[in-house]
């Protein structure tokens, strides 16, 4: 039996920054729901959680305000007052509010016109809206004034107070593959292997790959291998959190030598492995293992 979702309702004044607040909750995992009428809202929320349910239960964002159907902020404190009455837990509601002057400044920049004074000044409407709501501001839980934000401080102070553990961690991809065959078209960080020895001209290592023990062992042994692979580890040990924190969802990581088959598949599994060391779940692709060999691909060895 699966304990039931937490919910949060996102309300506020129009123009404060609830489209904003309900797409970083769902760059987040959360389950979001927009302008639900007020009758379906009922039955949403007194659904009976006790069931039994297959896997994790991802968190509930339930967006409303002016413009959804049959609003009344009176009957959504009434609902969900009576469902925690009832032992309902979880529930929360999110207010977001924002200085007069900012909002008209909002709505004359974008054009757009407030719904509650279509054919009228909207600060006709904001200061309708703001009586309207006064009731639901003071029984929300929390409160954001988002005055003094921009669309990305308010995703940042939203990603701040609702990830959730493992919920939201991005989709690393770690790839090899060979610059004679093209860069790979999905790659955020690309690394070139091409410093290191090559395999390719060793005529007993040319037919295997840097999956292989021997081709590994030759990669690894030259001198600029382990300061150069060990700062790069460290360098995305340090990046990968903070692309989680702005919200990054796939992070694709790809290391380059001149046919993909020795030295950056080599890399590749050794970084995966470290990665996975530090709580990271890759995923590894080797796009060019399979290719045939070609001397006029891997150019001149040093020396000739």
């Amino acid at each position: 039996m699966t304990a039931p979702p937490e919910i949060l309702l996102v309300t506020g004044l129009s123009g404060a920054g609830k489209s904003t607040v309900l797409k970083t909750l769902e760059d987040l995992g959360w389950e979001v729901v927009d302008n639900l009428p007020l009758s379906l809202l009922d039955r949403l929320l007194s659904v009976d959680e006790t069931v039994d349910r297959e896997g994790p239960t991802r968190p509930l964002a339930i967006g409303s305000g002016a413009a959804t159907r049959d609003f009344t902020p009176d009957m959504i404190i009434a609902l969900v007052d009576r469902l925690l009455a009832g032992g309902r837990q979880g529930i929360e509601a999110l207010f977001l509010d924002c200085a007069t002057d900012e909002l008209a400044r909002r709505y004359d920049e974008t054009r757009r016109r407030h719904p509650l004074a279509l054919d009228r000044p909207a600060r006709e409407g904001i200061d309708r809206e703001r009586a309207v709501l006064e009731p639901l501001r003071g029984w929300s839980t929390r409160l954001i004034d988002t005055s003094r934000y921009n669309a990305s401080d308010l995703a940042q102070r939203i990603r701040a107070d609702f990830a959730r553990p493992g919920l939201s961690e991005p989709t690393v991809s770690v790839s090899s593959f060979g610059f004679a065959r093209g860069l790979p078209l999905d790659a955020d960080l690309v690394f070139d292997m091409r410093f290191l020895r090559n395999p390719h001209w060793d005529p007993t290592l040319r037919p295997g790959t840097g999956v292989d023990p021997p081709v590994a062992a030759y990669v690894s042994a030259d001198p600029a291998y382990e300061p150069a692979i060990s700062r790069i580890e460290d360098l995305l040990l340090m990046l990968l959190p903070r692309y989680r924190a702005e919200g990054k969802s796939y992070i694709n990581i790809a290391f380059g030598c001149t046919g993909g088959r020795h030295r950056s598949v080599h890399v590749a599994e050794r970084v995966a492995a470290r990665l996975r060391e530090a709580g990271f779940s890759p995923t590894v692709t080797h796009r060019d293992l399979a290719a045939v060999p070609h001397d006029t691909l891997e150019g001149r060895p040093d020396g000739q």
